[in-house]
């Protein structure tokens, strides 16, 4: 089967590299450095999996798979991220992973995770905790709009607003990035706050790192 590699780290893709020649049922037929790139790879090589990290520059492997979907029905795709929270995980799910492993399992659990998402099984790292599963359970259970979702609903202006917003930029900074009046960003800060359901600042870079837009292991303010 095909596979394309999808991370902003060349060693750790190198690696991954290395366990895939081990088993000559699988080769690597592209990679990529970050999610734009990986769009266009897939729709390039059509890959049968595609292993995929959350926290990536531009576009991030959630945004990524939920594009690829149309794109490679038959695609299965695999997250291998350092975050290992629940609510990381379930969201990879409704956005239509079919496996999830953190990456230091990579090495010894990435071809059982291969040959699982290949027999069209989900694949579930055996280092994730039971609140995990339930929240999956729960998830499946009570559906409701996940962030992804609610985030698509802003326009493109006020989506680039929250990520600077989120990236500790102030009204001030913002304002002479984009060329436009601080008045004029204070109404877009508005709007995106009312219609993502947000109170303040700090749920707002929560609400980012969700979606994978900031990193929290390494955002400064």
């Amino acid at each position: 089967m095909d596979i394309m590699i999808v991370d902003d780290h060349p060693l750790f893709r190198e690696g991954l590299k290395t366990i895939i020649s081990r088993d000559p049922r699988y080769r690597v037929v592209a990679e990529a450095g970050n999610g734009r790139e990986g769009v266009a790879q897939a729709r390039e090589h059509r890959p049968d999996i595609v292993l995929v990290d959350i926290s990536m520059p531009g576009k991030n492997g959630i945004q990524m798979i939920r594009e690829l979907r149309d794109v490679l029905p038959a695609g299965r795709f695999i997250i291998i991220s350092m975050h290992s929270e629940a609510d990381y995980i379930v969201e990879a799910f409704r956005s239509g992973a079919s496996g999830y492993m953190v990456k230091e399992s990579a090495a010894s659990q990435l071809l059982r995770g291969l040959d699982t998402v290949a027999a069209n099984e989900l694949f579930l790292d055996n280092a994730l905790s039971q609140e995990v599963v339930f929240k999956l359970l729960q998830n499946r259970q009570n559906p409701e709009a996940s962030p992804e979702d609610t985030y698509s609903s802003l326009t493109p202006r006020e989506q680039e607003i929250m990520r600077m917003l989120a990236e500790g930029m102030s009204t001030k900074e913002i304002a002479g990035a984009l060329f436009i009046s601080p008045k004029t960003v204070e109404n877009h800060r508005s709007n995106l706050m009312r219609k993502l359901g947000l109170q303040s600042t700090f749920e707002l870079i929560r609400y980012a790192a969700r979606l994978g837009l900031i990193d929290l292991d390494t955002w400064t303010i």
